[in-house]
């Protein structure tokens, strides 16, 4: 565990109808659901009451690039939402490359026996754990955090 930092993490999926949201244990173990909160006017109060909650070092939040390494609205997007994140609550805030992680929660719960439909309430929890934990893992292998660091511009505040 070279130059892991320790402290709770949390993870956040962003979608259009509904934001996973996902946590670790403070020596980065395991990922965890946590919720699933709405994609509304209300959606960033919430995360910053879950941070409050968590007391986490950081957000994970993953960013939905394509399959070439580009951006795409959904990314623009994910975007905006870390960025109003970041405004509500004094956390550090990291953006994550979270390819495939809606692909890889959808296999997991089909493995688990879940179908499509009664998988999408919780679709979004299962990938922020997933990209929650691939960032764990990515910075216990380099010892380097994952991501980059979202840097609030003036005109954000």
């Amino acid at each position: 565990m070279t130059g892991f930092r320790r402290g709770v993490r949390l993870g956040i999926d962003v979608g259009r109808a509904r934001i996973g949201v996902a946590r670790s244990d403070p020596d980065g173990m395991l990922a965890v659901p946590v919720e699933t909160v709405p994609r509304d006017e209300g959606s960033v109060p919430r995360i910053a009451q879950l941070a409050a909650e968590y007391e986490p070092v950081e957000i994970l939040v993953g960013l939905p690039i394509n399959m070439r390494g580009e951006d795409t609205a959904s990314t623009a997007d994910a975007r905006r939402f870390a960025r109003a994140l970041g405004v509500a609550c004094a956390v550090p805030i990291r953006l994550i490359d979270e390819r495939l992680s809606t692909v890889t929660a959808h296999q997991a719960l089909r493995a688990s026996g879940r179908t499509q439909r009664n998988s999408r309430g919780v679709v979004d929890q299962a990938a922020a754990v997933v990209l929650l934990q691939h960032a764990i893992d990515t910075e216990k292998n380099t010892g380097a955090p994952a991501g980059s660091a979202l840097i609030l511009d003036q005109e954000d505040l």
